[in-house]
């Protein structure tokens, strides 16, 4: 029944709806008086499920207070509004995911998906009434200002978010490009800060590649869109057109997840065949399982996966499988440990409901849900510094009437300072750093094993 303010015999439409969804209460808790007699040689009637009764108190609870903030609130509120307030209500207290789209959001949500919006390029969700930052987005503006997993936005403009819906939040940080907002973070380990941010065209390329040294690959998927996984395969096709992959690491860190199936995509690039995900809920709809192709496109080549605290979703879907089938090896830090799927519902052409519908296991079965995937090697983003300012060691090259190398080289080395410039990489990127050192590693390793046979 669509809503509206209109009048049918002296009773506004939303009055009549409560009073159909109680007198359909009190029916359900009516038994009927009589059994409808059984005919004979008919066939079986299908089995009817009961539809549990609606909880006729609470009803009338809840019609009392409409009525009430009708009558007596200190403003005028029109009927579709309270109700509109109610349904956000109901979903904001089931889980920090389950929320009402209006018109606005769910146009927001396509945009999000679909890899382009104007706003500030957070990925958010609601934490004891603050909005808690669950990972800036690649080169947006809150990634340039130093925005970080994990900070909770106090103020928008000086409007303290506490109060507001994560809806409400979203749409002030969200506007047109070249507008600014101010920010107030509060952050672990310091005070309140304030932050000036200019909105922009968020485009949010979903995979990005390039060498790290020859032969060692890094793909960086940054947010999963519709088309993430032809994207991965594309890029693979690419690399492995440019020279031989000795080994690839898969970058999730601060990749707050998206479209299930685009997750479901990836793994599968990277898997033999096997369980990628599975789904578990009450509808029948929600009993789902997802399986990889029998075809590793990378013909197993070794996969180092970065994981941290802003990896949600479906990040920790491939990570997670990956682990599970032990075909890569998950490096960082434990992941945000979100392990539910939401689910659209329209309930008109222009507005939904964004429902929690089920939970996800990795393929052995484990529940990710405020638990995360835990890497197998934990290495802490940290600011290395290498140490180059020693004084240099005399070695044996340095000493009058050496030997010569056996080689015949001799002559021929730069006795000068051999320490090497201190890696680049190293101090920009300790975790990935350690990354490609693994990959070295095992690489060398599959060296010596294929000598040995």
């Amino acid at each position: 029944m669509k809503l509206s303010n209109k009048l049918v015999g002296g009773l506004s439409t939303t009055t009549l709806a409560f009073t159909l969804l109680v007198s359909h209460a009190v029916a359900q808790e009516s038994p009927t008086s009589e059994a409808l007699p059984a005919t004979p040689d008919a066939a079986p009637a299908p089995a009817i499920t009961a539809t549990p009764s609606l909880p006729l108190d609470q009803l009338r609870t809840f019609a009392d207070v409409f009525s009430q903030i009708r009558l007596g609130y200190v403003k005028e509120v029109d009927d579709s509004t309270l109700l509109e307030y109610a349904i956000e209500g109901m979903l904001s207290g089931l889980d920090p995911h389950s929320v009402y789209l209006s018109a606005d959001d769910f146009e927001n949500l396509q945009s999000s998906t679909s890899g382009e919006f104007s706003g500030l390029g957070l990925e958010v969700g609601m934490e004891n009434g603050f909005v808690k930052v669950i990972s800036p987005i690649d080169g947006t503006p809150a990634d340039e200002a130093g925005i970080e997993s994990g900070d909770i936005i106090l103020k928008l403009d000086n409007k303290p978010i506490k109060g507001m819906s994560l809806n409400e939040a979203i749409e002030m940080m969200r506007g047109p490009k070249g507008t600014s907002i101010d920010v107030t973070i509060a952050r672990e380990g310091r005070q309140p800060f304030d932050l000036t941010l200019e909105r922009d065209i968020v485009r949010t390329a979903s995979v990005r590649q390039r060498w790290l040294e020859p032969g060692y690959a890094y793909l960086r998927i940054a947010q999963f869109q519709r088309h993430t996984g032809e994207d991965v395969a594309k890029a693979l096709e690419k690399l492995q057109q440019e020279e031989t992959l000795k080994g690839i690491v898969l970058d999730l860190r601060n990749n707050p997840g998206g479209v299930l199936r685009a997750s479901v995509d990836v793994a599968d690039q990277f898997l033999d065949g096997g369980t990628v995900v599975y789904t578990e809920g009450r509808l029948s709809n929600s009993q789902t399982r997802y399986n990889a192709t029998p075809l590793d496109n990378t013909d197993g080549v070794p996969i180092v996966v970065l994981i941290n605290g802003g990896s949600a979703s479906a990040s920790e879907i491939v990570a997670g499988a990956l682990q599970d089938h032990r075909r890569a090896v998950v490096m960082g830090t434990p992941s945000f440990g979100k392990g539910s799927v939401q689910t659209i519902l329209p309930l008109s052409e222009e507005r939904a409901i964004k429902l929690t519908t089920a939970l996800y296991f990795t393929p052995n079965g484990r529940s990710i849900q405020a638990q995360g995937i835990v890497p197998d090697i934990e290495v802490e983003r940290a600011r290395v510094t290498a140490i180059d300012n020693l004084p240099r060691r005399v070695s044996e090259a340095d000493l009058s009437g050496r030997l010569d190398n056996a080689g015949g080289n001799g002559d021929d080395q730069d006795n000068g300072p051999r320490r090497r410039v201190p890696n680049e990489l190293l101090t920009r990127d300790n975790q990935l750093y350690e990354a490609l050192t693994l990959l070295k590693g095992i690489h060398i390793l599959g060296m010596y094993d294929a000598a040995t046979q």
